[in-house]
This record gives C-alpha cells, structure tokens and sequence, in this order.
C-alpha cells in the first residue's frame, strides 16, 4: 500500500505541475479559453492509461508457472530501468520544465496542439504509473491494499497541485522530489533484487551457495504481518533472500544512490520549475 501511494503521489503530482504549468500560461497570455483543449487532451489519456491498465493487468493475473515467473521478472527489470531513468531525468529537467511547457504552447498556440501536448505529456506520466503499480502488486499480498494506496496518494498529489497553482512557492517541491527520489530508488532496488530472483527460478538454478538464503526469519514482525508487507512492498525486504537477490540489491542501490546525491549537489531547481503563478 505504501509503495502505491508513494507512486501515485509522485507521478500525480508532476501531472498535476504540468497541467498547472499549462493552464497558468494561458491564462497569463489571455487565451483561457483554449483551457478545454488542455482538459480534453488529459482526459482522453487518463483514459488510455486506465484501458491499458485494466487490460494488462487482468492478463498477467491469469497468468502461471514459468511464463508468470518470465513475465514478472521482466516488468520488474523494465520498472527498474523506467524509474531510476524517471528519478535522473526530473532531477535534470525539473528547472526547465515549465519554460519548455510554454515554448511548446506559444510556438503552437491552436486547440489541437496544446490537446496533444497535454495528452502526451499526461500519458507519458500515466503508463510510468501503470507499470510502477504492476510492479508493486506483485510485492504484496493485497491488490486491494495497491488500489487503496495508489488512489490515496492520487488524491494527495491533486490538493497538492492545486495548492501549489495556487500558493506559488510556499509548497517545497525540491524537498518534496529529493526525498521521494530516494524512496523510490529503494523501491526500485528492491525491484532489482526480484528481477533476479524471478529470472532465476525461471531457468531452474537451485544449487550454489547464490541461492541460499543469506537469513531466514520464520516468525514476528519481520516475517509476517503489517511490518513485514509494509517493508516488502517500498524496500523489497524479505523474510528469506538468496544471496543472489541481497547482491543485486546492493549493486544497484549503493552506486544509484551515489550517483544522484552527486549529481544533486550540482544541479539548482529554478524557481520556474516550481512556480506555476
């Protein structure tokens, strides 16, 4: 539930700065308006995205043996990849993003141009969000506790764009982003861990110390429960990991980690980025 909410507020919230974005340019340059074709162009991929959602997770939840541990494995490896690129990538563009919005949208100003940008630029967001949330329904037990938490942080992420449209730079978006970056680099180490995992009982690989267990926890907070889900679910926490699951996990989480912290010291989030009044 947490790792679904966590995603959705993230990933709400920069659709939520980029409506925003748009919908403060027209205003400042006096074609209101053409704010139906921004809604439009929203709405026609939320919808896409809850298609595409629906279906693709109704095929993988019919799914079984080997072909569930294959494609298991390969969301989880393509969600790893999405979202560190995602994290990297808002850090990076975050300080012009709102000045590429509107070069777009004064270059172009017609209804179906800014419709399109809207709708790609929600899509986008809304697919990331679809494959994130497959992910995280395979790490816990509950599917009803990923829609509870998905929904929650979606509305979350709506008050806190309209508070931001609103109030300007009185919400700390580079704050905001900083810490959920590094949460989701967690939640997507854990993803690494169980890429290799999925793989590895898919090609049969059952001896070797790799594949035995580094500890094995069999009761208490740590093995079952809310704790146990709640740890599972955003730090890929396990009761029983092969070696082979702890090393991906910190080969991938300790370098990333290094990485962003480094990159973050040199980069300054404008206030552009983050004004939307």
């Amino acid at each position: 539930m947490v790792s679904s909410f966590l995603i959705t507020l993230r990933e709400g919230l920069e659709t939520s700065l980029i409506i925003s974005i748009l919908l403060t340019y027209l205003t400042k340059t006096a074609r209101r308006s053409q704010s139906g074709a921004v809604w439009a162009g929203t709405g026609a991929a939320i919808a896409v995205c809850l298609v595409v959602g629906t279906a693709v997770f109704v095929v993988v939840d019919g799914l079984n043996g080997n072909v569930e541990y294959a494609v298991e494995g390969g969301i989880a490896l393509v969600a790893t990849v999405v979202l560190t690129h995602m994290v990297f990538w808002m850090r990076t563009h975050a300080r012009s993003l709102g000045a590429e919005l509107r070069t777009k949208v004064g270059a172009r100003p017609e209804h179906h141009v800014l419709a399109v940008i809207a709708f790609v630029a929600v899509l986008r967001e809304g697919l990331e969000t679809v494959l994130f949330l497959l992910s995280a329904s395979t790490e816990t037990p509950s599917g009803t506790a990923v829609v509870v938490g998905g929904l929650a942080g979606l509305a979350l992420s709506v008050v806190i764009g309209v508070a931001v449209y609103r109030g300007g730079t009185r919400f700390n978006l580079r704050t905001f982003f900083s810490v959920t970056a590094v949460l989701l680099l967690l939640f997507a180490a854990g993803l690494a861990g169980k890429t290799v995992h999925e793989l590895r009982v898919l090609v049969g690989w059952e001896s070797g110390w790799l594949v035995s267990p580094v500890w094995t926890i069999e009761s208490g907070i740590w093995a079952e429960g809310t704790v146990y889900d709640f740890a599972r679910g955003l730090f890929g926490w396990h009761r029983s990991p092969e070696y082979l699951r702890v090393i991906a996990y910190v080969a991938y989480l300790i370098p990333v980690i290094v990485l962003y912290r480094r990159g973050a010291s040199r980069f300054e989030v404008r206030k552009e980025a983050v004004q939307v009044a």
